[in-house]
């Protein structure tokens, strides 16, 4: 019935390991597999994993860094498997503790697991234990409570009938008298009412009246209303508007040379030319990552649970004295003691409403806190340290992991890679609407120019009205920037299009010709944005991307969203899967996240986009400006996140 059943360590190596009868496949793909998409990225929240046509579950043990995987086909309903990895983990345990207690990898490979004899023990138990729970047999007609009945008991005769008259007559009565009594009730506490006692003694009413005959005496009383009312003032009649950009002279409302910043321009003088604020040649070599100022009161929180943990231990010992308080204390606060579920949850709970608070989407949030708890279940505490500490840190950790790229990301080196082999690298940007895909793009081409590659952007936005005027407007600024005198009389920047209304994934083909033709070192395919529920326009980028087969497909999305985040990039990947006709659809490589100085610390989003595809964020809009474009800085970004 199962396939396989393996037990290695943490640290890869493997303890013992069981092959089904007649299984000639080895399984080392599969556990390869639940390795790298379910271990290493974080995501152990769940103990299932499907690989092929194969089924895994798995159980972590923290203590001694082990994991036990068991496989068996998916077409397969086994109901024992749970409860059978946890008896083959205790077993395990028992029976090996003094060897997995020594320190080292080497009591790994030193010591000789001998486990097949139990492990075909614990097997047997577990099948026979599912075989003794068989489906019951449907019962016989005769053991039936309707064979019982009889003709005789399903006629209702005239003393039932009376029976129930009397009965309903009861009721009737017992209604009226329950009417009755509430309407006394009602009565009594109305006169209450009127008298003024609302349920107070009759001292208490003495008192009450006293004080209202002495505040009454003494000028305390409701001022009078004065009797004369002030006359209401006529409205003013209509002021003038004074604009702004009033008495201004032309040149003084030419902002053309400034970037699009006008904080100053009233005050300059208007003969003399704007110093533009994008620095030329600021931007060669690898991005700048983003940015995060820490504060002190970060681990705020946790000095809080701290707190709570040494004032609780000072209540139970101040009643034994100073030396019973330290030792409370200490006590509180010393290792040596293996976390469960129950210490967690309170935390974990507290942390999950931290993350959607910081924009985490809710299920992520809930998938994290899952796998951040199996991660420490059962693991020894560290001396001095507190349960919040610990899974704080531990969440810390699991987000940076989250948020490193899985693969590698140098697109300056894969750009010279394709001019090598004489043909363009292209990039093809997709998303919802608004999120600011054509204004990355030229950031991105900024960027490109900047150290010294040639890009065309194909408008494949033949829906929206304007956008291939704004691609034009963004490439009349940056050949502006770059002039065609630094690179040797060619425009660095062009731009491709056929106007509205035309198939996009035609215009993507023969933009790659162009560029391909031209000697064009990069194509930046610029698409319309779409929802992520519009079936035809998700078959036309699928279409796009099919027949073009870009070099990179990058998912844009700013960084607002919360719980539409996952929703957008889970059916933008289905949509790509769907519509390809490859066995091998080709779909999101990564992440460009707009609007990122506008959240402050809520960067939320990040994560939910990282954690739902796998994929990297390789850029992050920041600004306004060309130059302000960066890379992600993991660590600064889970610094952010977890910030009180």
């Amino acid at each position: 019935m199962l396939d396989f059943f393996a037990i290695f360590s943490k640290g890869g190596i493997v303890l013992w390991c069981f092959q089904g009868a007649g299984v000639t496949e080895p399984f080392s793909g599969a556990i390869n597999a639940l390795l790298r998409s379910v271990i290493l990225q974080e995501r152990s929240g769940n103990n299932s994993f499907t690989h092929n046509a194969l089924s895994l579950k798995y159980k972590l043990d923290n203590e001694f860094e082990l994991v036990f995987v068991v496989g068996f086909q998916k077409i397969l309903t086994l109901t024992y498997v749970d409860k059978f990895i946890d008896d083959v983990q205790l077993h395990f345990r028992d029976r090996y503790k003094n060897e997995l207690e020594k320190r080292g990898a080497l009591k790994f490979l030193l010591n000789h697991f001998e486990f097949g004899d139990d492990f075909h023990i614990l097997l047997r138990e577990a099948e026979g234990s599912s075989k003794a729970k068989a489906p019951v047999s449907m019962r016989t007609f005769n053991e039936s409570q309707k064979s019982q009945k009889t003709v005789k008991s399903m006629i209702e005769t005239k003393d039932g009938d009376k029976s129930k008259e009397q009965v309903g007559k009861k009721s009737k009565n017992a209604k009226k008298e329950a009417e009755s009594g509430g309407d006394q009730a009602k009565a009594a506490s109305k006169k209450a009412v009127e008298n003024g006692n609302e349920g107070l003694t009759q001292e208490e009413i003495i008192e009450r009246n006293r004080a209202k005959f002495i505040s009454k005496q003494l000028g305390g009383g409701k001022p009078e209303k004065s009797s004369k009312s002030p006359k209401p003032q006529k409205p003013k009649g209509k002021v003038n508007r004074v604009w702004d950009m009033s008495g201004k002279r032309i040149a003084e409302l030419d902002y053309s040379g400034t970037n699009g910043d006008s904080s100053d321009a009233q005050n300059q003088d208007p003969d003399a030319t704007a110093e533009p604020l994008i620095q030329v040649d600021s931007m060669k070599g690898d991005l700048r990552g983003v940015d995060y100022e820490s504060s002190d009161d970060e681990d705020e929180e946790v000095q809080e649970e701290d707190k709570v943990v040494v004032a609780d231990t000072n209540k139970k010992g101040g009643k034994k004295g100073g030396f019973g308080g330290m030792f409370g204390m200490l006590k509180g606060l010393v290792g040596a003691k293996n976390l469960t579920q129950e210490d967690m949850e309170p935390v974990l709970d507290k942390m999950k409403d931290h993350l959607i608070a910081k924009n985490v989407a809710a299920e992520i949030a809930s998938q994290l806190c899952n796998s951040v708890a199996k991660k420490l279940e059962g693991k020894v505490m560290g001396t001095f340290t507190t349960v919040a500490s610990t899974v704080k840190q531990a969440l810390q950790d699991s987000l940076v992991q989250i948020l490193q790229p899985k693969r590698r990301v140098d697109i300056l080196r894969d750009v010279l890679e394709a001019r090598s082999q004489r043909k363009p690298f292209v990039i093809t940007f997709c998303g919802v609407n608004g999120v600011g895909k054509s204004t990355n793009l030229a950031k991105i081409s900024y960027w490109l120019i900047e150290n010294g590659f040639t890009v065309l952007i194909a408008a494949c936005d033949t829906f929206r009205a304007g956008a291939v005027e704004q691609l034009r407007t963004h490439q009349r600024r940056l050949n502006s920037l770059h002039p065609p005198e630094k690179h040797g009389g060619q425009p660095a920047i062009q731009l491709f299009e056929k106007g509205y209304g035309k198939d996009a994934a035609g215009i993507a083909m023969e933009a790659i010709a162009f560029a391909r033709n031209q000697g064009f070192d990069v194509v930046l395919i610029d698409t319309a944005g779409r929802m992520q529920d519009n079936a035809p326009l998700m078959t036309a980028l699928a279409k796009l991307i099919a027949v073009n087969t870009p070099d990179l497909v990058l998912f844009v999305g700013e960084a607002l969203v919360g719980n539409e985040a996952v929703d957008q990039l889970v059916k933008f990947n289905q949509a790509l899967a769907d519509h390809s006709k490859t066995d091998k659809p080709r779909l999101i490589d990564g992440i460009v996240l707009t609007k990122f100085d506008t959240i402050d610390d809520k960067v939320g989003a990040a994560i939910s986009m990282t954690y739902i595809t796998g994929q990297p964020i390789v850029f992050v809009g920041t600004g306004q400006t060309y130059s302000d474009l960066r890379s992600l800085n993991a660590r600064a970004v889970v610094s952010a996140l977890m910030k009180a």
